[in-house]
């Protein structure tokens, strides 16, 4: 079965005291109920509008310290949690995209932690997360083609051997491993500061995780806790 083990280099916890995350690696089954996802998608976003968890803004507001940090403009370019909080806040919805996409966004929203997804198949290695060199190619779309860019030296990136997976932390995916429906090995991560409670961090997992549970009856997961040695 497919093991992933991200690595974070020591100076992330320099940044970001306190940071853990939650990896989760998943080998697909059959796809039964791809409608899981809209559905939990449709009820997040109701929660948004209704309220939060107790925790969300102080949660959202550290997200902001932390990408100021390393040079990064939380107001223009905010953690993804963050920008789907407001894009729900503001169009008070948020269109369905792709069943996986659709469960890892409402358990975001849900939590207010960003989550990732990627398509772990097209990895060159496996993921880390690092200060860039600002060397690193940065796969995207812009003006409705296919665009390489690089990312600000020492901003943080989730990387691989062949590149640059995702700007400023959790900002903006690229398009090599991005996940779709279609994929056969997933990896999940789900990043928090202390400002989450971590038995919320694990809620958060067990919703992502019953959710494709339901749409793929038969998968299999693996869940690990990530933190620094002095948590």
């Amino acid at each position: 079965m497919l093991t992933v083990s991200p690595s974070i280099a020591p100076e992330i916890y320099r940044i970001a005291p306190g940071f853990r995350a939650l990896s989760i690696c998943v080998t697909t089954a059959p796809v039964l109920n791809p409608d899981i996802g809209e559905m939990a998608l449709r009820e997040a976003c109701e929660a948004v509008l209704g309220g939060e968890p107790e925790w969300a803004e102080s949660h959202l507001a550290a997200w902001a310290e932390v990408f100021k940090k390393f040079g990064a403009k939380p107001k223009r370019t905010p953690c993804s949690a963050d920008a789907l909080r407001k894009r729900v806040l503001r169009d008070g919805t948020m269109p369905a995209i792709d069943p996986i996409v659709d469960l890892y966004n409402a358990v975001s929203l849900r939590y207010a932690v960003p989550v990732g997804g990627e398509n772990i198949a097209a990895y060159q290695g496996g993921p880390r997360l690092v200060v860039a060199k600002g060397t690193e190619p940065f796969e995207t779309v812009k003006e409705g083609g296919t665009a390489v860019e690089y990312p600000s030296q020492d901003e943080v990136i989730w990387c691989d051997d062949s590149g640059v997976t995702c700007r400023r932390w959790n900002w903006r995916q690229g398009i090599r491993t991005r996940l779709s429906v279609e994929a056969q090995q997933m990896w999940f991560i789900l990043e928090s500061l202390p400002q989450m409670p971590v038995e919320k961090l694990y809620q958060a997992g067990k919703m992502l995780t019953d959710g494709l549970e339901k749409m793929m009856p038969g998968l299999w997961f693996e869940a690990a806790l990530i933190e620094g040695e002095h948590q």
